[in-house]
């Protein structure tokens, strides 16, 4: 079933460096410069921002270039909510008005800024600068940043992901600490061996307590479905070091991968907005109810659009089902990636159900009650990755979901069952290791 014969697991700075290919040579042009005069500017802005946001009292909405300085809208935090509460004068509505206001660019020009101003009956405030701001991208983008670190932002659909402790309250706090340190380190080493292969995941992530809340900061094309392959690889690196640790310093995990939408914040720390930002919303509500009745070892998928860039450049929307495939058909990108000293030949992934014989040929989608009586629907994840000598099933096979046939399947507290398959996947592989001689074991 399982005859990987391995090496060290290795931390990733100790592993071989991908030889980097033709795209991967680096820029002639370097980073971008900002001079010192707008160097000044930025921090001359951010200073007054500081000032005017009053440890999160007010939030900056959007800006407008001016030949002394900008011109910036500053709300108090709780004006959007109020706001959002009634539809507009005209009957339009607010929480759209709002949602397509923090969303994207912020920058506005002259017009628009006080056409928002007179809708949202607030004046703008004047930040004076000693010299104007150029129209350079690099000094535009800092700005950009600025202003959405002082503010909130909404993101109408973004893949995120959430990875979740199993049992994770049993376990004494040193083991917790060790797990979460552990957990982490499987998505650097992830993050790692994807960028060794010319994929730069541009991860943020935010604690659960129990797990974390994982997204690509990127928004391009090719960023959920980069997001994706980094799941898989998380993944399989938490099931190799499963498989060489002692005792409970790796955790079982179960987690899900999901698209949608979601408000991003930089909450208050002393008295400054922190560097890292937080995201709340639709998509962070339906994971935490999926994974909640997932069981351990499980990947689940959930139901949801996305865009996906075709071969011959077409973009199109997709649902859940055709993105994994989408994804399954590019994942070349891993091929020689080693897990635990042996080279991944292949990786491939599927929904539950697709490809099965018989009538059920399409993937097979669960309904996921939770306590509150809300349903939602999601898919079961399999993955398979093959070596030169063996291979790694990972995920829940459906055969062992033990849940009826039929448009009806529900995934509850009651029908979770014991991951039989994927423990005893991982025995065969820590018997394997712990069967090699001392001096080359993988390190604990």
């Amino acid at each position: 079933m399982l005859a990987l014969q391995t090496a060290n697991y290795e931390h990733p700075m100790d592993e071989q460096p991908a030889k980097p290919r033709a795209s991967d040579a680096p820029r002639k042009d370097g980073p971008p410069v900002i001079s010192l005069v707008q160097r000044g500017n930025l921090k001359s802005l951010e200073s007054t921002l500081r000032k005017q946001w009053r440890l999160g009292q007010n939030i900056v909405l959007c800006w407008s270039a001016d030949e002394r300085g900008l011109l910036v809208l500053f709300v108090p935090h709780y004006f959007l909510g109020n706001y959002c509460a009634h539809p507009g004068d005209d009957g339009s509505d607010n929480e759209h008005f709002v949602r397509q206001l923090i969303s994207g660019n912020r920058r506005k020009n002259r017009e628009e800024l006080f056409a928002i101003a007179e809708r949202l009956d607030v004046a703008p405030s004047f930040i004076k600068l000693d010299t104007a701001l150029t129209e350079e991208p690099a000094v535009q983008d800092a700005v950009e940043q600025l202003i959405k670190r002082y503010g909130i932002s909404y993101v109408d659909c973004r893949g995120v992901l959430l990875f979740d402790i199993a049992e994770f309250s049993l376990f004494t706090p040193f083991e917790q600490a060790s797990q979460l340190n552990s957990l982490s380190y499987s998505m650097n080493s992830a993050y790692n061996k994807l960028q060794g292969k010319g994929v730069d995941i541009n991860f943020a992530r935010t604690t659960t307590g129990d797990g974390y809340y994982v997204w690509n900061r990127d928004t391009g094309l090719h960023a959920s479905q980069d997001l994706f392959t980094f799941l898989l690889l998380v993944v399989a690196d938490n099931a190799v070091a499963r498989a060489a640790s002692r005792g409970n310093t790796v955790p079982v995990i179960r987690c899900a991968y999901h698209a949608g939408s979601h408000y991003e914040l930089y909450q208050a720390e002393g008295v400054n907005p922190t560097v890292f930002s937080y995201i709340v919303g639709d998509v962070t509500i339906d994971l935490a109810r999926m994974v909640d009745l997932a069981r351990p070892h499980q990947v689940l998928v959930g139901n949801f659009s996305a865009q996906v860039q075709r071969e011959d450049g077409r973009v199109e929307p997709v649902q859940a089902p055709a993105f994994v495939k989408h994804c399954s058909q590019a994942l070349a990108t891993v091929e020689g990636i080693q897990l635990s000293g042996k080279s991944i030949v292949s990786m491939r992934c599927a929904l539950t159900g697709e490809g099965e014989a018989g009538e059920r040929r399409a993937a097979r989608r669960f309904r996921v009650t939770d306590k509150h009586g809300l349903s939602r629907t999601a898919y079961n994840l399999e993955l398979n990755i093959e070596f030169a000598d063996g291979e790694l099933q990972l995920g829940l096979a459906g055969d062992n979901l033990a849940l009826e046939d039929g448009p009806g399947e529900e995934l509850t507290e009651a029908r979770r069952q014991p991951a039989a398959s994927v423990d005893q996947s991982i025995e065969d592989l820590a018997s394997l290791l712990r069967s090699l001689p001392r001096d080359t074991r993988p390190n604990d």
